[in-house]
């Protein structure tokens, strides 16, 4: 049985692996203040190409997350997100559970765009309501979109005009970055949203995101909440080291041109199937539509998620390629899809 489940079925990377046995003796300071960490905050502001952020390591994006949101915003105040936004539907209410209420905006391709936040700032007008306050999107998105440079703009125009945060969830930002249809770089990142955070649990690493606050008022006390939600990892050097070994070359990079390059082999061997596809999505997760007496035979050999009924007969299915995705198991199922289109 091979996965096409996810993105971090597997460990990490052999050479993250290598770098945390050779310091594995090393004695050093904890909660994030160990060298490690501190060189891979620095490499990380010189990636991004602005020292005046701020970089804060946490061990997952749920926690990044709940941490992050509850930090940038008053007890009455609300986040706006896609109907199908992670912060919405796949993270046990953790948001609301700090007290803060999630809108939600359908959203055809997964992406926010400024008419619909103005909608929902038009329908809670005043304090019998909720404040929308902060406008939480993914890059990638939940079903595999992207955001183009033009569309952060235009978000971060709108969100600026009305006073409202603009935070990105970067679980998977390594794919949106590499994806053939993408225009961002990483450094263009600081001038568009207030905060995002770069995933490493998705991208080789072990466990670990990398938080950017870009907005000054959104850094005072930032260590405070993180302690106080848990989220300061005592031996945070295991973080640290992580980054490091992501940043101080291409690794980051590699890893997700890789998954991305194996779910482009999947890709266009449907395509050329003439099989349809929920979604857009030109990035490493992918959503084929598939005869449900197909998946049956498919999950004989291979597990993946099955997103969404379409009607009676057929359904989508998701099929996730990581950093470790190996060739002969996507041609393998493409050989298996074959035999039985």
């Amino acid at each position: 049985m091979y996965s096409f489940k996810n993105d971090y079925s597997e460990g990490a990377h052999p050479q993250i692996l290598k770098a945390l046995m050779e310091s594995n003796l090393v004695q050093e300071d904890g909660y994030g203040e160990d060298q490690y960490t501190l060189k891979a905050i620095e490499l990380i502001k010189e990636k991004v190409g602005r020292t005046d952020v701020d970089v804060h390591l946490l061990t997952g994006g749920t926690q990044t997350n709940l941490t992050a949101i509850s930090a940038f915003l008053r007890p009455h105040e609300a986040a706006i997100s896609a109907s199908t936004g992670h912060i919405l539907g796949h993270e046990t209410g953790a948001i609301e559970a700090t007290g803060h209420k999630v809108l939600s905006v359908d959203c055809k391709d997964g992406k926010l765009t400024p008419d619909g936040v103005k909608a929902v700032l038009e329908g809670h007008p005043d304090e019998h309501m909720v404040k929308p306050k902060l406008v939480y999107i993914s890059n990638s998105t939940e079903i595999g979109s992207i955001y183009k440079k033009e569309e952060l703009k235009k978000l971060g125009g709108f969100c600026r005009e009305n006073n409202l945060i603009l935070y990105m969830d970067g679980a998977r930002l390594g794919s949106a970055l590499c994806s053939d249809e993408n225009d961002l770089q990483l450094n263009d990142l600081p001038e568009l949203v207030d905060a995002f955070y770069i995933g490493g649990t998705k991208n080789g690493a072990l466990l670990g995101e990398a938080l950017v606050i870009c907005r000054d008022s959104l850094k005072a006390d930032f260590r405070y909440h993180m302690k106080q939600k848990g989220a300061m990892l005592a031996k945070g050097r295991l973080l640290g080291i992580q980054f490091f070994e992501l940043f101080r070359d291409n690794l980051f990079f590699d890893l997700a041109e890789h998954a991305n390059r194996m779910a482009g082999m999947l890709r266009e061997a449907l395509i050329q199937a003439k099989v349809q596809f929920l979604t857009h999505s030109p990035s490493n997760q992918i959503f084929p539509i598939f005869p449900n007496s197909l998946i049956a035979e498919l999950e004989k050999k291979y597990s993946f998620h099955v997103w969404e009924k379409v009607d009676a007969d057929y359904s989508s299915i998701r099929l996730v390629t990581s950093w470790a995705t190996k060739e002969e198991a996507v041609e393998g199922f493409i050989e298996e899809l074959k035999k039985w289109m």
